[in-house]
């Protein structure tokens, strides 16, 4: 923005840096060629540059001056506005940026000062349990027993959601405190555990059903023999970690108690495969066969249901 001795206004725009500049230094090699009693003097010309997300080029008059200014003669502005493209001011920035970043404590230095407690939703499963020096989680079998204790007969358990809000509420509170009590009349809507239960699952970095497992449940499902059906899915059972191992026994257990109810809950096998295919098993890149997948994700989850003695039960079952 220019404004002249005269009162005239002019707006120059442009999102080329150069280009504003160049715009500048024609405006100011202009000024200096007015005769002197025309143009403003030097010594009352005054450049600043403020450097934050971009950089403003003042060009005003000295208020600090105690001599007092003639009526006719009025402010030179030049207002120019770019961004800091400058190939140093880049360099300098990244210096500042790699520096703040190296000397940024580490997340266990963090923790170790008790800064930043140790998560439980969205942590691996394993860590978890590390932690509590356990093989499952401790809230995975509160969630369990509560559901056991006062939601094996309620309609459309699983499937119903609860309330959202609630249920981040709940998260907060695991995440922040030791000792949780899911018997407090906050929680009394049993949809909240479930609901928190089935995102703790959801949200673990790694699903309960490791990924490189994915394929091989898949191709075991696939087998159209039975009995060599559930002996591959068994097979594979087996060989998971010790924490994935544990946790979804338990969990499925659990299940086939709900499943167990199904005349009054409404929640046979099949629904409970849909409900928490997609949460347990995962592949760890989407593909085209999404909806095939998920086909897939439920049957593995409804068989391992239907047939749980023979697959986590003991060699002599």
């Amino acid at each position: 923005q220019i404004t002249t001795v005269s009162g005239n206004e002019f707006l120059l725009q442009s999102d080329i840096d150069f280009l504003i500049l160049d715009w500048f230094h024609a405006i100011k090699n202009a000024i200096d060629r007015l005769p002197k009693e025309q143009r403003i003097t030097s010594r009352n010309l005054e450049f600043k540059l403020r450097r934050s997300s971009s950089i403003e080029l003042l060009n005003n008059l000295d208020t600090e001056s105690k001599e007092p200014k003639p009526e006719h003669r009025k402010s030179l502005i030049f207002r120019l506005n770019y961004s800091a493209s400058d190939t140093n001011d880049r360099n300098r920035v990244k210096s500042r940026l790699k520096k703040f970043i190296s000397r940024r404590p580490s997340l266990k230095t963090l923790q170790e000062k008790g800064l930043i407690k140790d998560q439980i939703f969205g942590s691996h499963l394993h860590l978890v349990c590390e932690h509590e020096k356990s093989t499952v989680p401790q809230f995975v079998r509160l969630c369990i027993k509560a559901v056991e204790r006062r939601g094996l007969d309620v309609d459309g358990i699983y499937r119903v959601s609860g309330n959202l809000a609630t249920i981040q509420k709940l998260r907060f509170v695991v995440n922040q405190e030791e000792k949780l009590n899911l018997d407090d009349s906050q929680w009394e809507d049993i949809h909240v555990v479930t609901g928190a239960l089935k995102m703790f699952f959801r949200e673990l970095p790694e699903p309960l059903f490791p990924y490189c497992f994915f394929e091989q449940f898949v191709e075991a499902i696939k087998i159209q023999d039975n009995a060599t059906r559930i002996k591959s899915i068994r097979s594979l059972v087996k060989k998971l970690p010790r924490p994935n191992y544990d946790t979804m026994k338990i969990l499925f257990e659990h299940l086939q108690k709900i499943a167990a109810k199904e005349s009054v809950n409404l929640m046979s096998t099949q629904s409970l495969g849909i409900v928490f295919g997609p949460t347990l098993l995962r592949p760890e890149k989407e593909t085209g066969n999404m909806a095939v997948h998920m086909l897939y994700q439920n049957q593995i989850v409804e068989l391992m249901l239907s047939e749980y003695s023979k697959i986590f039960g003991s060699e002599e079952d």
